[in-house]
C-alpha cells in the first residue's frame, strides 16, 4: 500500500512538472511569434545615429508582404504614418482579376465566378527619426514577408560637393560682373561674358537646389510598400440571354432534372398521403369491425 502512494506520488509530481515546462514553452512559444514580424523588418540601418554628426545619411525601406485584408491594413499604416509625423505621397489599390469562369446553371441563367487579388502601392514619407518605430509598427500588418529592404546612403560627400560648387560660382559670378562692367565694352564680348555669367548663375542654382533636395530626404525617410491579400472568389448569377443554344445543358443534365423532378412529385405524393393516416386508420377500423360483426347484421 505504501508503495502504491509512493508511486502515485512520484506520478503526480512528473504530471506537474511536464504541465508546467509545456506551459513556460507555449509562453515562450507565443513571445517569439509576436516578435517575429518586429524582427523581420527591424534594422540598425534604420536607426539614425545622433552621436554621429559627420555622415548624413538618406534612408529608404522596400517592403513587399501579404497581409489579411488589404483595405484594413492600408488604413492602419496610413494611421500610423500620421501618428510618426509622416504623411501618405502615393497610394494604388487595385483589384486584379486573375481568371473569370461562367457555369451553366438552366437554360436561361449561369454562375459567373471571378478569381481576384486585391493589392495596394504605398509610398511613404516619415520623420528620419521615426523610421524604425514606423517599420515595427506596420509589421503587425505582416501575414507572409516576400522581402525586406532598408538603405542606409550616405550623402555628406555630395552634399560638401555641392556647397562647394555654389561657392565657386558666386566668385565667378562676382569677378565676371565686375569684367562685364570694368571692360565689357564691346557687344560680342560682353555678351560671352553675360553667357558664362547665366552659366555659372545656373550652376550654383542647381547645386543649391540638389542640397535642398538632400536635405529633404535625410530629414524624411522614404517607405516603398506593396501589400496583397489571398485570392478572393466572387460568384454571381447572371442572365444568359446572348447565347442560350451554346449554354443549354446536356441530355444528362436534362435526365438528372427530369429525375429529380419526378422524385419531387411522388415525396409531395407520399407527404399528402400521410397526412391522410387518420382516415386510413379510420377506414381500417370500419373495414375490420364490419368483416367481423357485419355477416350478423344481415340476419
Amino acid at each position: 500500500m505504501k508503495i502504491t502512494k509512493i508511486f502515485f506520488g512520484l506520478g503526480l509530481v512528473i504530471t506537474l512538472f511536464g504541465c508546467g515546462r509545456a506551459n513556460d514553452e507555449r509562453m515562450e512559444s507565443k513571445s517569439m511569434d509576436d516578435s517575429t514580424s518586429n524582427a523581420f523588418i527591424s534594422s540598425s540601418a534604420a536607426v539614425e545615429n545622433k552621436k554621429d554628426t559627420t555622415r548624413k545619411f538618406i534612408r529608404t525601406a522596400d517592403l513587399k508582404f501579404k497581409v489579411k485584408s488589404v483595405i484594413k491594413s492600408t488604413y492602419d499604416i496610413e494611421n500610423i504614418t500620421n501618428r510618426q509625423g509622416g504623411f501618405v505621397t502615393y497610394t494604388n489599390l487595385t483589384s486584379n482579376i486573375d481568371n473569370v469562369t461562367t457555369t451553366a446553371v438552366s437554360a436561361d441563367s449561369a454562375l459567373e465566378t471571378n478569381y481576384y487579388t486585391v493589392t495596394n502601392s504605398i509610398t511613404l514619407r516619415v520623420p528620419n527619426t521615426k523610421l524604425d518605430t514606423t517599420l515595427k509598427e506596420i509589421s503587425n500588418n505582416i501575414d507572409f514577408l516576400n522581402f525586406r529592404i532598408i538603405k542606409a546612403q550616405d550623402v555628406a560627400l555630395e552634399i560638401l560637393s555641392n556647397t562647394l560648387t555654389q561657392k565657386r560660382s558666386a566668385k565667378n559670378e562676382e569677378r565676371l560682373t565686375k569684367a562685364i562692367d570694368n571692360r565689357g565694352k564691346k557687344l560680342n564680348e560682353t555678351t560671352v561674358a553675360e553667357e558664362v555669367l547665366l552659366s555659372k548663375q545656373e550652376q550654383a542654382n542647381n547645386a543649391k537646389i540638389s542640397n535642398l533636395s538632400l536635405a529633404d530626404q535625410i530629414n524624411f525617410s522614404t517607405i516603398n510598400l506593396s501589400i496583397y491579400q489571398r485570392q478572393t472568389i466572387k460568384r454571381e448569377l447572371i442572365p444568359n440571354d446572348k447565347n442560350i443554344d451554346a449554354y443549354e445543358p446536356s441530355f444528362g443534365s436534362k435526365l438528372i432534372e427530369a429525375l429529380k423532378f419526378g422524385w419531387d412529385i411522388l415525396e409531395t405524393f407520399l407527404v399528402f398521403l400521410a397526412k391522410l393516416w387518420g382516415l386510413f386508420l379510420f377506414g381500417l377500423i370500419a373495414y375490420f369491425i364490419y368483416k367481423k360483426y357485419g355477416h350478423k347484421l344481415k340476419k
